[in-house]
């Protein structure tokens, strides 16, 4: 749910943070880097402040900065839960970036988010890791055993990235919604699932609300980002959908808005619109502060499909963005946003 954690980073973002920060975008990376949520501010590397662990130490690349597709460090996040929330952001982010930076070929990805399947796997168990990457693991295995967080959430994350390096190398997108859909239970479902273990949250209604925040999240970032992601080998676009509006593949790798992807993107939306709306009651679910940081989080995905709508659903030719205006809109939103009656 693009995910509160600890101090704010003392980098700058790529983009101009807004009142309570921001990183959120997502992401969704694809995944983490899903919808330009807003508002959160990238937590530091455990062990910045004089502590043990030396990131630079590791053997692999030190995560990048992102716009992310999730909360992090929040003000709005308990104390209590900080640093497991935080523990979590670095272990999605620096797979993100196995999967996703620099330049390395498909094959070393693949093989780099295996040794961290295996690290994953061997803190959960209570052993010893690999120390490539002692900011993610020692933190982590922390949480793993405070909080009991459930390993299948954190094992589902680490197959949606190896899935996407795939896809990416093969040029393959998704043959029907269904198959997409399937990806988006991987890649973002479980970030709200884990956040609302956290929380204490664990009825179904609830779980189901957050799968559709999340996946409504991940589905606004892709056809946000239409316009980056194809060029680059990322095609989300179902192929069933495609052929039914009669949308050809050569005219979605040129970028062409036609009346038919105009079409094609509108419907993509109208639905990623519907599945938020059906998880939105959540917001009144999640105890204290955390119901507040969510009504954000699903207003952010909200705006950006109007404005998505407002420019014509062109996004093979343009990528909406959240200003600070925008923020103005989320918040009073957030405040209407009544609890249904019973």
């Amino acid at each position: 749910m693009r995910l509160p954690i600890s101090p704010p980073a003392r980098r700058n973002t790529k983009r101009p943070a807004l009142a309570l920060a921001s990183r959120l975008a997502s992401h969704p990376t694809r995944r983490l880097k899903s919808v330009n949520r807003v508002f959160y501010l990238q937590p530091p590397l455990p062990g910045a402040d004089n502590q043990t662990v030396n990131p630079s130490a590791s053997t692999a690349p030190a995560p990048s900065e992102h716009y992310e597709n999730f909360p992090v460090a929040s003000v709005l996040c308990p104390p209590r839960i900080r640093p497991a929330v935080s523990a979590l952001y670095w272990f999605a982010r620096t797979a993100d970036d196995l999967a996703d930076e620099g330049d390395a070929s498909a094959e070393e990805r693949l093989t780099d988010l295996a040794q961290f399947r295996s690290d994953l796997v061997c803190v959960a168990d209570g052993q010893s890791h690999s120390g490539r990457w002692p900011h993610v693991f020692v933190p982590l295995q922390g949480a793993l055993q405070r909080f009991a967080l459930p390993l299948s959430l954190l094992l589902d994350l680490l197959d949606a990235f190896e899935q996407d390096v795939a896809k990416t190398r093969d040029r393959l997108g998704y043959a029907d919604e269904a198959e997409l859909l399937d990806y988006c239970r991987r890649s973002a479902n479980p970030v709200g699932r884990l956040l609302l273990h956290l929380y204490g949250v664990n009825d179904g209604a609830s779980l189901r609300q957050s799968d559709a925040i999340c996946t409504a999240l991940q589905l606004i970032n892709f056809w946000q980002d239409l316009s980056r992601d194809i060029p680059r080998g990322r095609h989300y676009l179902p192929a069933a959908d495609c052929a039914k509006q009669g949308v050809g593949a050569g005219e979605l790798e040129a970028l062409q808005q036609t009346p038919a992807s105009t079409r094609l993107i509108a419907q993509q939306c109208q639905c990623a619109r519907a599945l938020m709306q059906s998880g939105a009651r959540l917001v009144h679910t999640v105890p204290d502060r955390a119901g507040w940081e969510l009504r954000l989080v699903v207003q952010g995905g909200l705006r950006i499909l109007d404005k998505i709508e407002h420019r014509a659903f062109a996004t093979l030719a343009y990528r909406p963005q959240l200003n600070a205006w925008d923020f103005c809109v989320m918040l009073w939103r957030a405040l209407w946003m009544r609890a249904p009656r019973r």
